[in-house]
C-alpha cells in the first residue's frame, strides 16, 4: 500500500472515529491530571535519541512534574509508524520526522496546531524559508523545525591543485571542468553525491540554481516541467551519465581520506565525523557553498520537525517541551551530545547559534552562513509527500533509461497535479 492509499485510509479512519483535535487558538487543550509522562518518538539513530534524552533529563530538572522518554524509530518505517499512531490514536505524545510530516499528519487530524501554544518566538528565530516549508496553506503549524541539514561542497584542496584547479569550483562549468582535470590527474572518482543519493533532493539544488521551482508560490500550479527544470534535469543527469558520479550511497570521509574522491556534494552533518573517523584527513579538507547555476545560488534545506500528537493527554506539557528545544540551553546540549555520541554536526533552526556549533571550523561555519542565504525547503503544497518518491522515479529514468527529460518531467507534473487536487 503506497502513502497516498495509506493517507486516504487514514482520513476515513479519522472521520469514522471522530479523531479531531480539540480546543482553539484562544482556548488550547488542557492537560489531564499530572504528573505528565511523555513518550517522544525521534526519527533517526539511537545516538540521536540518546542525545535528546540528555536534553529531556535536563528539562525535567526545571520541570519536575514532566518526564520525557525518548525512543528512536528508523527512517525506513518511521512514516508508517507515525501514521498508524495518528489513525489509532495511540502511541507517542511527541514525534520528530521529515519537514513535511507535520502538514501531512496534521491535516489528517493527527497532530496539534502549535499556534495554540504561542510559537511566535520560535517563528521569529527560524529562517523564513524553512518556516514556510512547515506551515500549511491555512497557516497551521503542526511541527516546528528541530534541526537543519544543509548541502555542503566538500573538497581536497591538495588534489585539486595537483590537477591544476586552484580554487573550489564556483559554477557548473567550473565543476565539470574540474572533474575532467581530476580524472586526467588520476583521481578515480572526482565527484560524489551523498544525502538521498540519486533521489530528488540533490536534483533540487540544480533546479533552484537553474531558476526553476516545483510549484508556483501559491501552490496552485505545478511548474516542475518548465524550461528551467529541463535544463536542471539534463545537468543533474549528466553528472551520472558523463562524469561518473556514483548512483549509490558512498562513504565520503573514507573516499576523501584515501584520495579516491576529490569533491563531494553532501549533507552538513557529515562534517562532524571526518576528523574523528579519519585522522589522516585532518587539515586536508575544506568546504564551500554549492557551485551556482545560470540563475545563481540555490540549495535545499532539510531537517526534522518536532510536534505533539492530537491524542496526547498532556498537550500543554508536550508543547512546552517542544518550544524548550529552541532555548540556548537545549541547543547547547544537543550540539555537544549529537557530536559526542554520533560524530555528527547538529545545526539548530536558530541560525545565529552556528557560531557555537560543536566541531565546526571557521571555514565550515562561513560556508553554512553563506548557504543559509540561498536555501529553500520542501514545498508545503498538498500532496508533495506522496509525490516525492514518484518524482524521483521519473528523474532516475532519465539516467537509467535515457528518457527525454521533458517527457519525464511532464509525467511527474501530472502526478503532482493529481495529488494537488
Amino acid at each position: 500500500m503506497n502513502r497516498k492509499t495509506l493517507a486516504t485510509a487514514a482520513v476515513a479512519v479519522l472521520l469514522a472515529t471522530g479523531c479531531t483535535t480539540t480546543g482553539t487558538a484562544e482556548a488550547p487543550q488542557q492537560d489531564a491530571a499530572g504528573p505528565a509522562e511523555l513518550l517522544f518518538w525521534n526519527t533517526g539513530s539511537d545516538e540521536q535519541a540518546a542525545a535528546l534524552q540528555v536534553a529531556a533529563d535536563r528539562y525535567k530538572e526545571s520541570h519536575p512534574s514532566v518526564t520525557v522518554k525518548v525512543q528512536a524509530i528508523s527512517w525506513d518505517d518511521g512514516h508508517a509508524k507515525v501514521l498508524t499512531a495518528a489513525t489509532s490514536k495511540s502511541g507517542p505524545d511527541i514525534i520528530s520526522g521529515g519537514l513535511s510530516w507535520g502538514i501531512e499528519f496534521g491535516e489528517l487530524g493527527g497532530m496539534i496546531d502549535l499556534n495554540r501554544y504561542d510559537i511566535a518566538e520560535a517563528k521569529q528565530q527560524t529562517r523564513p524559508e524553512l518556516w514556510k516549508s512547515i506551515t500549511s496553506a491555512d497557516g497551521a503549524v503542526y511541527g516546528i523545525p528541530m534541526d537543519m541539514v544543509l548541502y555542503v561542497f566538500y573538497y581536497r584542496p591538495d588534489l585539486l591543485e595537483k590537477a591544476g584547479v586552484t580554487t573550489a569550483p564556483a559554477t557548473w562549468a567550473e565543476l565539470f571542468s574540474a572533474v575532467d582535470k581530476l580524472k586526467a590527474a588520476g583521481v578515480v572518482t572526482p565527484l560524489v553525491e551523498e544525502w538521498s543519493t540519486f533521489e530528488w533532493l540533490p536534483w533540487f539544488n540544480y533546479l533552484k540554481q537553474a531558476g526553476g521551482a516545483l510549484y508556483s508560490d501559491d501552490c496552485t500550479q505545478v511548474t516542475i516541467n518548465s524550461d528551467q527544470a529541463v535544463l536542471a534535469t539534463t545537468t543533474w543527469a549528466d553528472q551520472y551519465r558523463k562524469y561518473g558520479v556514483p548512483k549509490t550511497t558512498v562513504d565520503v570521509g573514507s573516499g576523501l581520506a584515501k584520495g579516491e574522491y576529490a569533491m563531494a556534494i553532501g549533507a552538513s552533518y557529515l562534517a562532524g565525523g571526518f576528523d574523528s573517523g579519519h585522522p589522516e584527513l585532518k587539515g586536508r579538507w575544506q568546504t564551500a557553498p554549492l557551485p551556482i547555476g545560470p540563475a545563481g545560488a540555490g540549495s535545499f534545506v532539510g531537517g526534522k520537525i518536532v510536534g505533539a500528537m492530537a491524542y496526547t493527554k498532556f498537550p500543554q506539557a508536550a508543547a512546552d517541551f517542544v518550544k524548550w528545544l529552541y532555548t540556548d540551553e537545549a541547543v547547547e546540549i544537543l550540539q555537544r551530545e549529537v557530536f559526542t555520541r554520533g560524530g555528527e554536526l547538529y545545526i539548530s533552526p536558530r541560525p545565529e547559534l552556528l557560531d557555537t556549533a560543536a566541531n565546526a571550523s571557521d571555514n565550515l561555519r562561513q560556508t553554512l552562513k553563506t548557504t543559509l542565504n540561498t536555501v529553500t525547503g520542501p514545498p508545503n503544497c498538498k500532496g508533495w509527500e506522496t509525490s516525492g518518491s514518484e518524482v524521483s522515479k521519473r528523474l532516475q529514468s532519465v539516467v537509467n533509461d535515457n528518457r527525454d527529460p521533458k517527457a519525464a518531467l511532464d509525467e511527474a507534473a501530472q502526478i503532482m497535479r493529481d495529488n494537488l487536487r
